[in-house]
């Protein structure tokens, strides 16, 4: 993978509406490239439902082998088509670099950048600002079960949850190092070891363990039952939570309700090094938000998750000014009303973007 010099980006822009948004997100990055001279290189694939259908490709192992050997990132848009109820293509193509690239942390920010998207009665922007650490290689999601006497009424089905010390450790160490170098001073780890008592002892014996090695940061464990009701009634009690591949999916699309819909959720899967002496691997950037066939091609999808995950993605590749200017001109297209209907504007995607990009382009 690239180190050094060009940081070369593949580029897929998913089903539905995610081609509309992600291609909203690469006109941001050609404003980097050609403006302001980052060497960025950016790959664009022809890859989702629509390739699948005309030819079966999903994930080709040598596109997989060359992303994770060339690419210093990927910008996924959402995948997910009606035509293909399966989902093939999407399991290839997420799970193979989720799984593939060994993208064990699934980084979500939930944060507000604007009062009136806060739907909670006496609560701020300021108020939601939580960065949580979802496990996304293990547990639930690693489709490990199966079915027995499927389709008659003694049907069995099995999904078994699979939990790793190496796995619990690491992305709770990940989440305890973030809260370190960004000035965070609470982790709070989300569980249901009263129901779940193995995999829920594996992960209240780890952070026990972990939260020791870092005594100034307060370290909070709850039943993830409990922080949902906590998360409603005072968001800002949180800082850094991480919880299991199920539960942060959760988490995080309650959280997204706070920051005025998933048309806001940015998201980065990571592979923090065990240490500074590892190589760095390729990372994967997604808005979060789902593909909603039905408003393809209708130009009314908010573009604003998708700038936000591209600012993240610049941030990671050593830009963390430019993740900052693209938040700081999402917030002013808010406040503005330059956005689209669902977060109070009037605008259609393409005209909300190209506004945070006109004035993005015009401070570099």
């Amino acid at each position: 993978m690239a180190s050094t010099g060009k940081k070369k980006i593949a580029i897929i822009g998913g089903d539905g509406i995610g081609p509309s948004v992600t291609q909203e997100a690469v006109r941001l990055l050609e404003i980097y490239r050609d403006r302001a001279r980052l060497p960025l290189e950016l790959w664009e694939l022809d890859l989702g439902a629509d390739r699948f259908l005309r030819d079966g490709t999903t994930f080709p192992n040598q596109i997989q082998i060359a992303i994770q050997r060339e690419c210093a990132a990927v910008l996924l848009g959402a995948l997910g088509d009606p035509r293909v109820p399966g989902l093939e293509h999407a399991r290839d193509i997420l799970f193979g670099m989720r799984f593939g690239y060994d993208l064990y942390a699934n980084v979500r920010p939930v944060k507000a950048l604007s009062d009136r998207l806060v739907p909670l009665k006496d609560r701020r922007a300021k108020d939601v600002d939580i960065v949580v650490f979802r496990e996304n290689t293990e547990g639930l999601y690693v489709g490990m079960g199966g079915q027995f006497k499927r389709g008659t009424p003694d049907e069995v089905a099995i999904n078994e949850d699979v939990n790793t010390r190496k796995g619990v450790e690491r992305i709770i160490r990940a989440a305890f190092e973030y809260a370190r170098a960004h000035g965070r001073t609470k982790v709070t780890m989300a569980d249901k070891s009263n129901a779940l008592r193995y995999a829920g002892e594996l992960w209240l014996r780890v952070f026990g363990e972990v939260k020791a090695q870092y005594p100034e940061i307060i370290s909070q464990h709850l039943y993830v039952d409990a922080l949902c009701l906590l998360m409603i009634q005072d968001p800002s009690q949180f800082q850094v939570i991480v919880t299991n591949n199920l539960f942060g999916d959760i988490i995080t699309d309650l959280g997204a309700a706070f920051q005025g819909g998933l048309g806001m959720a940015a998201s980065a899967n990571l592979h923090y090094p065990a240490s500074p002496a590892d190589t760095p691997r390729v990372a994967m950037f997604e808005p979060v938000h789902g593909s909603a066939p039905p408003l393809t091609g209708k130009d009314v999808a908010n573009p604003f998750a998708a700038l936000l995950t591209a600012g993240m993605m610049l941030g990671h590749l050593g830009w963390p000014e430019e993740e900052a200017r693209v938040e700081k001109w999402v917030t002013t297209a808010i406040d503005e009303r330059m956005c689209t209907v669902d977060v109070g504007g009037t605008l259609g995607t393409r005209a909300a973007a190209a506004w945070v990009r006109e004035k993005l382009a015009a401070e570099l």
